[in-house]
């Protein structure tokens, strides 16, 4: 079986470098976007020393930008011939804000990043998967447990999210007829730059600050990538990795 593509957003840290690194072990071949080039470049040396042999190529991307989306995926298809995985991961929280106090600013910089962004990717990637030979793809986006249940002053974020699922579905169903498959992987609590905060409080929906449980990251890119290693005849459609005792089951 040939070696295959991946395309990996928000790879320069987090659930991104860890997905990177975990499929480069994997076997497969890497294409690594994020703002920054110096992050990407650390991944790729990641993933590296996880495979002597892996390629993983740094291609610095502003996916809130189409031409600049365009361009990764046609950097792709040129140096690798085929993407065969998106991991839409880019993504931000932006800061905890009441809703009478946010910005639109603020409020359209996160559903730039969040939504616009990860359809953006989606769009590219099926464009690719659709005209490949042989057809098809497999796309994972980035949830969360947002996608289900919100943080206090997170409406931003927990918005762009619950539309991740809709963008999913209808990815989903519109993929069928040219074996494009579409999932969603929906984190809680993983251990990373992002979630710091968790491990000297956060704001809880009674108003109290808790310390939260976390789980490891690598516990996540395990999950990914046996979502991104089936067959295109089977798909996960949703897929929830939580910290176990994080606030989201029962009443808190």
């Amino acid at each position: 079986m040939p070696q295959q593509i991946a395309v990996v957003t928000g790879a320069g840290s987090g659930v991104g470098r860890a997905v990177a690194v975990e499929l480069a072990a994997a076997g497969w071949r890497l294409v690594l976007a994020g703002r920054r080039e110096e992050p990407l470049t650390e991944t790729a040396g990641h993933c590296r020393a996880a495979a002597p042999d892996a390629e993983a190529a740094a291609v610095p991307t502003d996916v809130t930008d189409p031409a600049a989306v365009d361009a990764l995926f046609a950097a792709a298809a040129g140096r690798f011939g085929r993407v065969d995985l998106l991991f839409n991961n880019a993504g931000t929280f932006g800061a905890p804000t009441p809703v009478d106090e946010l910005d639109v600013a603020e409020w359209r910089a996160v559903v730039d990043l969040n939504l616009t962004g990860a359809f953006l990717c989606a769009r590219a990637a099926f464009r690719q998967m659709k005209a490949q030979d042989p057809q098809g793809g497999r796309i994972i986006n980035n949830g969360s447990i947002s996608a289900h249940v919100p943080r206090p002053q997170s409406i931003a974020y927990t918005a762009t999210k619950h539309a991740v699922t809709g963008l999913t579905k209808s990815l989903s169903l519109d993929g069928r007829p040219y074996r494009i498959a579409c999932g969603q992987i929906d984190i809680g609590n993983a251990a990373t730059d992002m979630t710091a905060a968790m491990s000297v409080g956060v704001r809880q929906a009674d108003g109290r600050v808790a310390v939260e449980p976390t789980m490891d990251v690598a516990d996540v890119a395990r999950t990914v990538r046996h979502m991104a290693g089936l067959p295109l005849e089977a798909n996960v459609q949703f897929a929830t990795v939580m910290a176990t005792a994080m606030p989201y089951i029962g009443r808190g």
